[in-house]
């Protein structure tokens, strides 16, 4: 097929067709963090817009030739806004982590406080010292976490925002079974003088697809999200707020302190991906989280110790899996791989810091296998093939080969607007490549 080209262009476009085929059609991915787009949100992110530049605000450009890229911004922001109760978004920070860094750059001065949630509640590096609060120089200070609830100690922590009087508080995590405590710790800030900060980078479709609580109902300031993992659009962020005293200056900040050009290409990929999520999704939401929990007890039930069994599992799109009796995370996901089934090796409430490298548990995601159409059933049977693989000890490649036929089965996306052709009859006659 590329027998033409130069060796070096041919070897990139094999990996990345291998990599297609691979992950689209032969691999169960279960990483928490990802999900893909349909194929009509797909087409309009393969647009022009990729190579143009627009810094600035809609209308309020630093260069010419936006005027098309400007109603596209509008209506994306408007589209989000809407599914998140009437609420101002800025669609333009390019991933979660630079939509928080936004938000923390206003909410508090270098030296400033923060309080997040602990590690052990799965709080994101962008949360921490280690990641965007420590490029900020603000300090990091963890409230206290309920191993028994698995969440943040509500007691302990309003305490804590009492005493410390923080600029800020931040909610939300990467590991992420249970609702934080939005309404009694914003009650604390706002007691105090401080904001509170939601980050659903992971449960955004959730939220939108009303199976979790909209922050900003229930208090939250400020909720900042990642656009491409339980809400199934382009990789990317937004920041979202009902105050515009709030919205002003953080939009300010996203644009010239974090973002330049903001790729163009995702903002009409993000308003296809709103107008599906309008459709479809509270039916897309509320499978996600019906298949995690029949993941969940499917696992338990072929001999896995999966978190959270007092509290039926899980709430989210996520499970979490004790492995340290199948080797360790490290060695566990490795072994999954091996099998065409994708996870990622994770913390536990009670790893140590140092275990990060390997450590005690697994990470599972669902959501992308059900936008496949995945339901209870087949959660069951990866629970099977997962049992196989780490507690029977079966030759990963045995595994694989049945994984890969399992698929097959399913690779067209469901809850998503169907795609026109890829051929459209333009007004003068020529065929336009326009859709997918």
């Amino acid at each position: 097929m590329f027998s033409r080209l130069p060796a070096e262009a041919r070897e990139v476009l094999e990996y990345t067709l291998t990599h297609n085929r691979w992950r689209r059609y032969e691999t169960i991915n279960l990483i928490a963090s990802e999900n893909v787009m349909s194929p009509l949100a797909e087409a309009a992110y393969m647009s022009d817009m990729m190579h143009r530049y627009a810094e600035g605000k809609p209308f309020k450009r630093y260069y010419q030739g936006t005027r098309y890229v400007d109603e596209v911004e509008v209506r994306a922001a408007r589209l989000m806004g809407e599914l998140l109760g009437g609420a101002l978004v800025d669609p333009r920070p390019i991933s979660g982590t630079t939509a928080n860094a936004s938000v923390f750059r206003v909410l508090a001065p270098c030296g400033g406080k923060a309080l997040i949630a602990p590690v052990q509640a799965g709080a994101h590096v962008s949360h921490t010292k280690f990641g965007t609060l420590g490029a900020l120089c603000i300090e990091h200070i963890e409230m206290p976490y309920d191993p028994e609830n698995m969440n943040v100690d509500v007691d302990k922590a309003v305490k804590m925002v009492e005493e410390v009087k923080p600029h800020f508080v931040v909610l939300g995590a990467s590991v992420y079974l249970f609702p934080h405590p939005v309404r009694e710790l914003a009650e604390a800030a706002h007691s105090v003088g401080a904001k509170l900060v939601y980050d659903a980078a992971h449960v955004l479709g959730l939220i939108v697809g009303k199976r979790w609580r909209n922050p900003l109902d229930h208090g939250a300031d400020v909720m900042t999200a990642s656009t491409h993992k339980t809400f199934p659009g382009p990789q990317g962020g937004i920041i979202a707020t009902r105050s515009e005293e709030l919205y002003k200056p953080i939009s300010r900040a996203v644009f010239p302190y974090f973002v330049s050009n903001h790729h163009l290409h995702r903002l009409p990929a993000l308003a296809v991906t709103a107008v599906e999520m309008k459709l479809y999704g509270e039916q897309y939401a509320d499978q996600v989280v019906r298949n995690a929990k029949a993941l969940a007890e499917a696992l338990a039930a072929e001999g896995f110790k999966v978190l959270g069994e007092h509290l039926g599992y899980t709430k989210s799109h996520q499970v979490v899996v004790d492995v340290r009796p199948q080797g360790g995370g490290a060695k566990a996901a490795k072994l999954l791989e091996d099998a065409n089934i994708i996870v990622n090796k994770n913390l536990l409430p009670y790893d140590p810091p140092d275990a990060i490298k390997d450590p005690s548990g697994l990470r599972i995601g669902v959501q992308e296998m059900t936008r496949f159409g995945m339901k209870e059933d087949e959660m069951r049977q990866i629970a099977v093939y997962i049992r196989r693989v780490l507690i029977d000890k079966e030759d990963p490649a045995k595994v694989k080969r049945e994984v890969t036929e399992f698929r097959k089965r399913y690779t067209r996306v469901h809850y998503a607007l169907d795609a026109p052709g890829v051929l459209e009859e333009g007004p003068d006659g020529v065929k336009l490549r326009l859709l997918y």
